[in-house]
Protein backbone atom coordinates (compact mmCIF):
# COMPACT_ATOMS: atom_id res chain seq x y z
CA UNK A 1 0.00 0.00 0.00
CA UNK A 2 1.22 3.88 -0.57
CA UNK A 3 1.52 5.61 2.45
CA UNK A 4 -0.40 8.43 3.48
CA UNK A 5 2.34 10.32 4.53
CA UNK A 6 6.04 10.40 4.85
CA UNK A 7 7.99 11.46 7.95
CA UNK A 8 11.58 12.78 7.09
CA UNK A 9 14.10 13.25 9.84
CA UNK A 10 17.44 14.65 9.42
CA UNK A 11 19.74 13.32 11.99
CA UNK A 12 23.23 14.04 13.20
CA UNK A 13 25.22 12.10 15.80
CA UNK A 14 22.19 11.94 18.47
CA UNK A 15 21.76 7.91 18.48
CA UNK A 16 19.87 8.07 21.72
CA UNK A 17 17.67 10.60 20.92
CA UNK A 18 16.85 9.36 17.53
CA UNK A 19 15.85 5.90 18.95
CA UNK A 20 12.94 8.16 21.52
CA UNK A 21 11.83 9.82 18.15
CA UNK A 22 11.74 6.28 16.31
CA UNK A 23 9.95 4.43 19.47
CA UNK A 24 7.47 7.28 19.98
CA UNK A 25 7.01 6.93 16.16
CA UNK A 26 6.40 3.14 16.62
CA UNK A 27 3.94 3.52 18.75
CA UNK A 28 1.55 5.54 16.61
CA UNK A 29 -2.44 5.23 16.64
CA UNK A 30 -1.89 5.87 12.79
CA UNK A 31 -1.70 1.69 11.21
CA UNK A 32 2.26 1.38 10.25
CA UNK A 33 0.95 0.37 6.53
CA UNK A 34 -0.36 4.63 5.96
CA UNK A 35 3.21 6.07 7.24
CA UNK A 36 7.05 5.57 5.97
CA UNK A 37 10.04 7.16 7.81
CA UNK A 38 13.46 8.26 5.90
CA UNK A 39 15.80 9.19 8.24
CA UNK A 40 18.84 11.08 6.51
CA UNK A 41 22.09 11.24 8.31
CA UNK A 42 25.81 11.70 8.16
CA UNK A 43 26.65 10.77 11.73
CA UNK A 44 30.45 10.18 12.39
CA UNK A 45 30.06 7.10 14.67
CA UNK A 46 28.67 3.29 13.96
CA UNK A 47 25.64 4.07 16.32
CA UNK A 48 22.91 5.45 14.08
CA UNK A 49 23.64 3.31 11.40
CA UNK A 50 23.04 0.21 13.77
CA UNK A 51 19.83 1.63 14.68
CA UNK A 52 18.15 2.46 11.36
CA UNK A 53 19.35 -1.31 10.46
CA UNK A 54 18.02 -2.98 13.77
CA UNK A 55 14.77 -0.87 14.76
CA UNK A 56 11.63 -2.97 14.60
CA UNK A 57 10.05 -0.44 12.24
CA UNK A 58 12.85 -1.05 9.65
CA UNK A 59 12.59 -4.50 10.10
CA UNK A 60 8.46 -4.03 9.41
CA UNK A 61 9.75 -1.89 6.14
CA UNK A 62 8.68 1.27 7.67
CA UNK A 63 11.77 3.06 8.19
CA UNK A 64 14.38 3.68 5.47
CA UNK A 65 17.74 5.87 5.54
CA UNK A 66 19.98 7.67 3.76
CA UNK A 67 23.39 7.72 4.84
CA UNK A 68 25.94 11.32 3.86
CA UNK A 69 29.47 10.72 4.84
CA UNK A 70 30.10 11.98 7.74
CA UNK A 71 29.79 15.60 8.71
CA UNK A 72 29.35 16.15 5.09
CA UNK A 73 25.68 17.52 4.72
CA UNK A 74 23.88 20.24 6.16
CA UNK A 75 19.76 20.07 7.14
CA UNK A 76 19.06 21.24 3.61
CA UNK A 77 20.71 18.74 1.80
CA UNK A 78 19.90 15.88 4.00
CA UNK A 79 15.72 16.86 4.08
CA UNK A 80 15.92 17.31 0.31
CA UNK A 81 17.59 13.88 -0.15
CA UNK A 82 14.85 12.71 2.27
CA UNK A 83 11.51 14.22 0.31
CA UNK A 84 12.99 13.18 -2.71
CA UNK A 85 12.68 9.83 -1.81
CA UNK A 86 9.13 9.88 -0.70
CA UNK A 87 6.46 7.25 -1.51
CA UNK A 88 3.29 9.13 0.32
CA UNK A 89 1.97 12.65 -1.39
CA UNK A 90 2.45 14.36 2.15
CA UNK A 91 5.72 14.58 3.81
CA UNK A 92 5.74 15.58 7.36
CA UNK A 93 9.49 17.31 8.08
CA UNK A 94 10.86 16.57 12.23
CA UNK A 95 14.14 16.34 13.96
CA UNK A 96 15.75 13.50 15.82
CA UNK A 97 15.47 15.56 18.90
CA UNK A 98 11.97 15.72 18.91
CA UNK A 99 9.03 13.26 20.35
CA UNK A 100 5.84 13.14 19.30
CA UNK A 101 2.44 11.82 21.31
CA UNK A 102 0.49 8.71 19.99
CA UNK A 103 -2.05 11.01 17.81
CA UNK A 104 0.63 12.99 15.90
CA UNK A 105 0.67 11.54 12.88
CA UNK A 106 -3.31 10.72 13.00
CA UNK A 107 -3.75 14.44 13.85
CA UNK A 108 -1.69 15.27 10.74
CA UNK A 109 -3.33 13.52 8.12
CA UNK A 110 -6.81 14.56 9.67
CA UNK A 111 -5.63 18.59 8.90
CA UNK A 112 -3.90 18.04 5.70
CA UNK A 113 -7.35 16.12 4.68
CA UNK A 114 -9.10 19.48 5.85
CA UNK A 115 -6.50 21.97 4.05
CA UNK A 116 -5.29 19.82 0.72
CA UNK A 117 -2.46 21.86 -0.91
CA UNK A 118 -1.73 23.82 2.03
CA UNK A 119 1.35 23.98 4.31
CA UNK A 120 0.30 22.71 8.10
CA UNK A 121 1.95 23.71 10.69
CA UNK A 122 1.64 22.00 14.43
CA UNK A 123 2.70 23.26 17.47
CA UNK A 124 5.98 22.32 19.24
CA UNK A 125 5.79 22.11 23.11
CA UNK A 126 8.96 21.47 25.59
CA UNK A 127 8.75 17.72 26.49
CA UNK A 128 6.43 17.30 29.19
CA UNK A 129 9.49 14.37 30.70
CA UNK A 130 12.18 16.85 30.13
CA UNK A 131 10.71 20.27 31.68
CA UNK A 132 12.62 19.28 35.16
CA UNK A 133 15.86 20.08 32.77
CA UNK A 134 14.70 23.46 31.58
CA UNK A 135 13.88 24.65 35.30
CA UNK A 136 17.48 23.52 36.54
CA UNK A 137 20.25 24.12 33.73
CA UNK A 138 20.29 27.77 33.13
CA UNK A 139 21.79 26.86 29.62
CA UNK A 140 19.24 24.19 27.79
CA UNK A 141 18.53 24.54 24.55
CA UNK A 142 14.99 23.62 23.38
CA UNK A 143 12.45 25.04 21.36
CA UNK A 144 8.53 25.80 21.94
CA UNK A 145 6.22 26.95 19.12
CA UNK A 146 2.71 27.63 20.24
CA UNK A 147 1.51 29.26 17.28
CA UNK A 148 -0.01 32.41 18.99
CA UNK A 149 -3.97 33.01 17.78
CA UNK A 150 -4.28 29.91 16.28
CA UNK A 151 -1.92 30.65 13.26
CA UNK A 152 1.17 29.53 12.18
CA UNK A 153 4.59 30.56 13.03
CA UNK A 154 6.45 33.15 10.59
CA UNK A 155 9.61 30.88 10.80
CA UNK A 156 7.91 27.76 9.65
CA UNK A 157 9.98 25.61 11.64
CA UNK A 158 10.77 22.13 10.83
CA UNK A 159 10.42 20.53 13.74
CA UNK A 160 6.72 19.75 12.96
CA UNK A 161 5.11 20.86 9.39
CA UNK A 162 3.47 19.10 6.34
CA UNK A 163 3.88 19.65 3.27
CA UNK A 164 2.25 18.50 -0.49
CA UNK A 165 5.16 16.66 -2.12
CA UNK A 166 3.97 19.21 -5.10
CA UNK A 167 4.75 22.20 -3.44
CA UNK A 168 8.13 20.94 -2.58
CA UNK A 169 8.76 20.26 -6.35
CA UNK A 170 7.71 23.33 -7.35
CA UNK A 171 10.04 25.00 -5.12
CA UNK A 172 12.80 23.05 -5.48
CA UNK A 173 13.38 22.00 -2.08
CA UNK A 174 15.60 23.80 0.49
CA UNK A 175 18.38 26.05 -0.25
CA UNK A 176 21.05 24.33 0.18
CA UNK A 177 23.22 27.85 0.10
CA UNK A 178 22.20 27.57 4.13
CA UNK A 179 25.14 25.20 5.37
CA UNK A 180 23.33 25.09 8.86
CA UNK A 181 20.10 25.26 10.67
CA UNK A 182 19.27 29.08 10.75
CA UNK A 183 15.93 30.01 8.47
CA UNK A 184 16.23 27.38 5.31
CA UNK A 185 12.95 26.42 6.92
CA UNK A 186 11.42 29.61 6.85
CA UNK A 187 12.85 30.51 3.37
CA UNK A 188 11.11 27.10 1.98
CA UNK A 189 7.48 28.55 3.50
CA UNK A 190 7.85 31.70 2.14
CA UNK A 191 8.88 31.10 -1.51
CA UNK A 192 5.91 28.55 -1.23
CA UNK A 193 3.78 31.39 0.00
CA UNK A 194 4.36 33.59 -2.71
CA UNK A 195 3.57 30.70 -5.86
CA UNK A 196 -0.11 31.17 -3.49
CA UNK A 197 0.37 27.98 -1.34
CA UNK A 198 -1.71 28.64 1.75
CA UNK A 199 0.23 28.14 5.26
CA UNK A 200 -2.32 27.21 8.14
CA UNK A 201 -2.03 25.85 11.72
CA UNK A 202 -3.23 22.48 13.21
CA UNK A 203 -3.42 22.77 17.15
CA UNK A 204 -3.89 19.35 17.88
CA UNK A 205 -1.04 18.10 15.69
CA UNK A 206 1.44 18.35 18.46
CA UNK A 207 4.55 17.19 19.38
CA UNK A 208 7.31 17.54 21.93
CA UNK A 209 10.87 18.95 22.13
CA UNK A 210 14.05 17.61 23.79
CA UNK A 211 15.88 20.04 26.61
CA UNK A 212 19.63 19.51 26.12
CA UNK A 213 21.67 20.64 28.75
CA UNK A 214 24.25 22.73 28.08
CA UNK A 215 27.43 24.99 29.26
CA UNK A 216 27.57 28.64 27.97
CA UNK A 217 30.06 28.27 25.97
CA UNK A 218 28.24 25.90 23.72
CA UNK A 219 25.36 28.17 23.42
CA UNK A 220 27.25 30.97 22.34
CA UNK A 221 29.23 28.58 19.74
CA UNK A 222 26.10 27.74 18.41
CA UNK A 223 24.34 31.22 18.52
CA UNK A 224 27.21 31.89 15.81
CA UNK A 225 24.78 30.07 13.15
CA UNK A 226 22.56 32.81 13.19
CA UNK A 227 25.24 34.77 10.69
CA UNK A 228 23.23 33.59 8.06
CA UNK A 229 19.73 34.85 8.57
CA UNK A 230 21.02 38.21 7.07
CA UNK A 231 20.38 35.99 3.61
CA UNK A 232 17.19 34.89 4.81
CA UNK A 233 16.33 38.70 5.23
CA UNK A 234 17.54 39.87 1.90
CA UNK A 235 15.85 36.76 0.15
CA UNK A 236 12.48 38.04 1.72
CA UNK A 237 12.65 41.37 2.61
CA UNK A 238 9.02 41.78 4.00
CA UNK A 239 10.14 38.96 7.06
CA UNK A 240 11.40 42.74 8.44
CA UNK A 241 7.57 43.53 9.52
CA UNK A 242 8.29 40.20 12.17
CA UNK A 243 11.74 41.88 13.30
CA UNK A 244 12.27 44.30 16.24
CA UNK A 245 13.47 48.19 16.24
CA UNK A 246 11.68 48.79 12.62
CA UNK A 247 12.63 45.62 10.93
CA UNK A 248 16.31 46.01 11.62
CA UNK A 249 16.80 44.08 15.21
CA UNK A 250 16.46 40.02 15.32
CA UNK A 251 15.03 40.01 18.85
CA UNK A 252 13.66 43.16 21.22
CA UNK A 253 16.39 42.78 23.62
CA UNK A 254 19.09 42.88 20.24
CA UNK A 255 18.31 46.88 20.43
CA UNK A 256 19.06 47.18 24.05
CA UNK A 257 22.41 45.77 23.41
CA UNK A 258 24.13 49.08 22.62
CA UNK A 259 22.89 49.94 26.65
CA UNK A 260 25.18 47.18 27.21
CA UNK A 261 27.90 47.56 25.44
CA UNK A 262 28.63 51.32 26.57
CA UNK A 263 28.04 49.98 30.25
CA UNK A 264 30.79 47.38 29.61
CA UNK A 265 33.26 50.53 28.28
CA UNK A 266 32.24 52.57 31.03
CA UNK A 267 33.22 50.21 33.67
CA UNK A 268 36.38 49.67 31.85
CA UNK A 269 37.31 52.75 32.41
CA UNK A 270 36.57 53.10 36.51
CA UNK A 271 33.14 54.47 36.12
CA UNK A 272 31.16 51.25 38.02
CA UNK A 273 28.43 53.87 39.16
CA UNK A 274 27.71 54.84 35.66
CA UNK A 275 28.21 51.63 33.80
CA UNK A 276 25.10 50.12 36.11
CA UNK A 277 23.44 53.31 35.62
CA UNK A 278 24.04 52.57 31.46
CA UNK A 279 23.18 48.70 31.80
CA UNK A 280 19.84 48.98 33.71
CA UNK A 281 17.85 49.72 30.33
CA UNK A 282 19.14 46.25 28.83
CA UNK A 283 19.10 44.68 32.46
CA UNK A 284 15.60 44.58 33.41
CA UNK A 285 13.73 43.40 30.63
CA UNK A 286 16.15 40.37 30.21
CA UNK A 287 16.01 39.29 33.73
CA UNK A 288 14.66 35.73 33.86
CA UNK A 289 11.35 34.82 35.93
CA UNK A 290 12.03 32.60 38.93
CA UNK A 291 9.30 33.64 40.79
CA UNK A 292 8.94 36.53 43.19
CA UNK A 293 10.95 35.24 46.35
CA UNK A 294 14.57 36.09 47.07
CA UNK A 295 16.45 32.41 46.27
CA UNK A 296 14.11 33.18 42.20
CA UNK A 297 15.50 36.62 42.45
CA UNK A 298 19.08 36.05 43.18
CA UNK A 299 19.08 33.09 40.58
CA UNK A 300 17.45 35.62 38.30
CA UNK A 301 20.79 38.42 39.00
CA UNK A 302 23.15 35.62 38.46
CA UNK A 303 22.23 34.17 35.11
CA UNK A 304 22.24 37.99 33.78
CA UNK A 305 26.27 37.96 32.56
CA UNK A 306 25.49 34.71 30.55
CA UNK A 307 22.57 36.39 28.68
CA UNK A 308 24.42 39.49 28.29
CA UNK A 309 27.29 36.94 26.73
CA UNK A 310 24.60 35.34 24.42
CA UNK A 311 23.14 38.52 23.23
CA UNK A 312 26.68 40.84 22.37
CA UNK A 313 27.16 37.00 20.24
CA UNK A 314 23.96 37.06 18.64
CA UNK A 315 24.53 40.70 17.57
CA UNK A 316 28.18 39.98 16.58
CA UNK A 317 27.08 37.02 14.26
CA UNK A 318 24.22 39.03 12.57
CA UNK A 319 26.35 42.02 12.36
CA UNK A 320 29.36 39.64 10.44
CA UNK A 321 26.53 38.15 8.33
CA UNK A 322 25.16 41.29 7.39
CA UNK A 323 28.34 42.47 5.75
CA UNK A 324 29.04 39.01 4.07
CA UNK A 325 25.47 39.01 2.92
CA UNK A 326 24.79 42.67 2.20
CA UNK A 327 21.72 42.57 4.15
CA UNK A 328 21.35 44.68 7.52
CA UNK A 329 20.09 42.72 10.53
CA UNK A 330 21.00 42.88 14.11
Amino acid sequence: MTPAVTVVVPSHDRPLRLRWLLNALAGQTLDVVRFEIIVAHDSRGPQTADLLRGHALARAGVLRSLAFPAGSAGPSAKRNAAWRAARAPVVLFTDDDCRPPATWLAATLDAVARHPGAIVQGPTAIDPDELVVKLHAPHARTQEVPLADGKPSVWAQTCNIAYPVSVLEACGGFDEVLPLAAGEDTDLAWRARARGTKMVAAPQMLTYHCVEPATLLARARESWRWQHLPYLTRQHPEIRSSYAGGGWFWKPQHTRVPFLLAGAALLLRGRPLAALASVLPWALPSLPSYGSGIRGRVRAVSELPAHAVLDVVEVAALARGSVRHRSLLL
